[in-house]
């Protein structure tokens, strides 16, 4: 018969196993959370609880230690933190982190000799077993009296003594050993000095970027300088701007944001309505950055000099509001770059620069960057010195034009080299494009980004959008800053001019994102004339031509806009993401979901008829206990829109909206003290 196989005799200390710390039994699997194993930064604000979860086991029955560590980036040291454990193997800590800047964290486990030894003698019963676990368990408080010191020690050693001579003692009562043995007080110093010599620690220490508090909750008014002169035709200037600071203050905002301030080219200047030909009077769009007078880091003389600008960055400050600068890295073909640094942008054979595009959209006014260019090192390094100018005058925020068409790495590079020095800059990504490239940019720390949600306007299109947006992974590391309108975009559904869809649409901004904004001047006046039909373009779009806004307006929506914010701003639950669900009701056109507070002490249930011209009716259902309150009591919804106040109960409720008075409900839930009439805030 073929032999199938055949043995090698050999002796076994001849065989020596090729495995390091094979006497390290723990395992952590992973340590959450992580985006992209590590590769970047998870997300969080100075002082925000981040929840660390870790996968620890071991194999048999032994007793696991695992805790978490944490560090500045800078230090060397780990602070640690016990982990506690959950279901199915997994841990769970958090820290805060205390100031602003890069931290990493990680986790250590390891099977720990004295618990496993307290773990095994709970289950004793025999007198002989007791005696002898005993005797084991006074050697593990020998050990940890050997790595203590001064009155630990002491204590320690006295209790293993005293452990030896009970269970040497044949007529010391089982009982009496056990309590002994078991003693909390005891063991509790015996845990602060572990046997962590087998000790595993998961391979990777895990970045978090903690930034200030305005990175996670925002509510932004974008206008342009230009169009902020009070006479028709005038050239507004930064001193106009000074005079709506109080009005756009009182509106709720706490961010103002501008279009690029910089001289704009002559060459291939825009007119009116984006035509090719521009005439001798025209502004030009703002984005076709330089001219003679300068580049990226001048100021287009007409809005005033670089002092007034300061002094507006001063003023804006005294209101409660921060300047947003925009960061557009492309040139006007008359920018001083363009002859000064001819390799940083892309030569046709013919001798001219291809200029942008995004069809079907066409930039004539534009040069893009050549971010492949031989001297990349050299554009890179000026690119950031624009971003240092504006922190040296006193900019802080700046939302960047269409980072998805330059260099990735450059961004990794610059926001990284930015944040060494100032960690309390913000950058936001106006990014409309593929889901993959937004996170990536997410990921390479930009701390807000522009969203879909102009495009979200059904209710399943919003469900799945935002539930999306508020979990994990991506609530780890993408902040989204959701806008109705810009002025590059006038979404269809605006253009009927309809006001219940201009204020259905802020409250759904505002209380799904904890960042949002709004072209204001535009939006708060109800613009909603297309170019043309079938266009998201403005008619008379700013981007072009000076305008004039009436503020006056009855019709404005500025005291709708201003209670919302104002409701933004007093409800905690509205300042985060995270805590997002939607709600059932029985009806596709009305929207209801719930956002919880980081505390769990304020809970905001709102309602959004998306039929702008219907009455829209349906129940809601709202478990009481889901909101902290027992099923059955009644408890209050005060409805902070129209401040109506509505008696609920049980799981069931019936809602009605009417989209020509308020198109939605924010209600406050508050809970019964005592008295039926006696409401106080509550979740």
């Amino acid at each position: 018969m073929m032999k199938l196989f055949t043995t090698q005799q050999t002796s076994a200390a001849s065989v020596v196993p090729d495995v390091q710390g094979g006497n390290r039994r723990a395992v952590i699997d992973a340590v959450l959370p992580s985006v992209d194993n590590g590769r970047f930064a998870v997300k969080c604000i100075v002082g925000e609880r981040v929840q660390v979860k870790a996968h620890c086991f071991t194999d048999g029955h032994d007793v696991l230690r695992v805790q978490l560590c944490w560090r500045p980036h800078d230090k060397a040291e780990f602070r640690e933190v016990p982990m506690k454990p959950l279901v199915n193997d997994v841990w769970e800590a958090a820290f805060s982190p205390p100031a602003l800047g890069r931290y990493l964290y990680t986790a250590v486990a390891w099977v720990d000799p004295f618990e496993s030894w307290r773990s095994e003698m709970t289950r004793r019963v025999d007198a002989d077993d007791v005696r002898i676990a005993s005797q084991v368990g006074a050697l593990e408080v020998t050990a940890a009296a050997e790595r203590a010191e001064g009155a630990d020690r002491r204590a320690l050693a006295n209790w293993a003594t005293e452990l030896d001579a009970v269970a040497a003692d044949p007529g010391a009562d089982v009982s009496t050993l056990k309590a002994l043995a078991l003693d909390e007080e005891l063991a509790m110093l015996a845990r602060r000095h572990p046997d962590r010599r087998h000790e595993v620690r998961f391979p990777l220490e895990l970045p978090l970027e903690a930034e200030r508090g305005r990175a996670r909750f925002s509510t932004w008014y974008e206008l342009f300088p230009r169009s902020a002169a009070t006479a028709h035709g005038a050239h507004g200037t930064f001193r106009d701007v000074e005079a709506r600071l109080p009005a756009i203050a009182a509106m709720g905002f706490d961010v103002l944001y501008f279009p690029p301030i910089h001289p704009i080219g002559r060459l291939q200047r825009k007119g009116p309505n984006n035509a090719l030909a521009g005439g001798a009077d025209d502004v030009g769009s703002p984005w076709a950055i330089g001219a003679a007078e300068g580049g990226h880091k001048a100021i287009l003389p007409a809005l005033g000099t670089a002092e007034d600008f300061r002094r507006l960055c001063a003023q804006a400050a005294s209101h409660g509001l921060e300047i947003a600068l925009d960061i557009a890295f492309q040139c006007a073909p008359d920018h001083p770059y363009v002859k000064a640094h001819p390799d940083w942008f892309r030569w046709r054979p013919d001798g001219s620069v291809q200029y942008a595009e995004n069809p079907p959209k066409k930039y004539q006014d534009i040069y893009p960057f050549n971010f492949e260019s031989e001297d990349w090192r050299g554009l890179w390094a000026e690119l950031r010195s624009v971003i240092e100018h504006w922190i040296g005058e006193g900019v802080r925020i700046f939302r960047v034009d269409n980072p998805h068409t330059k260099a990735f790495a450059f961004w990794e590079w610059t926001i990284g080299e930015i944040r060494r020095q100032h960690p309390d800059v913000i950058f936001l990504a106006e990014a409309f494009t593929r889901p993959k490239v937004m996170h990536r940019l997410a990921k390479l720390g930009f701390s807000q980004s522009y969203t879909y949600f102009t495009w979200r306007n059904t209710k399943q299109e919003l469900v799945e959008y935002f539930t999306e947006l508020s979990t994990a992974p991506g609530v780890d590391y993408f902040r989204p800053n959701v806008w109705p309108n810009t002025p590059d975009i006038l979404h269809e559904q605006l253009q009927g001019g309809e006001a219940s869809v201009f204020m259905a649409r802020l409250v759904l901004a505002a209380t799904l994102s904890a960042n949002y904004g709004i072209y204001g001047p535009a939006y708060e006046l109800r613009e909603h004339r297309p170019r043309s039909p079938g266009s998201e373009e403005y008619l008379d779009s700013e981007k072009y031509q000076l305008r004039h806004w009436n503020h006056d307006d009855p019709a404005s929506l500025a005291p709708f806009i201003t209670r919302v914010n104002r409701i933004r701003r007093e409800n905690p639950a509205l300042h985060r993401d995270r805590g997002l669900r939607f709600l059932r009701i029985d009806n596709d056109q009305l929207l209801a979901y719930a956002k919880v507070s980081e505390s769990g002490d304020n809970v905001i249930v709102t309602v959004v008829n998306l039929d702008p011209y219907n009455v829209q009716s349906g129940w809601l259902e709202l478990d009481p206990q889901s909101v902290g309150v027992d099923r059955a009591l009644a408890f209050q919804m005060h409805d902070l829109l129209s401040e109506q106040r509505f008696i609920w109960q049980g799981g069931w409720h019936y809602v009605k909206l009417d989209p020509h008075s308020v198109p939605a409900h924010i209600f406050v839930v508050r809970r019964r003290h005592g008295d039926e009439r006696d409401f106080d805030y509550f979740l």
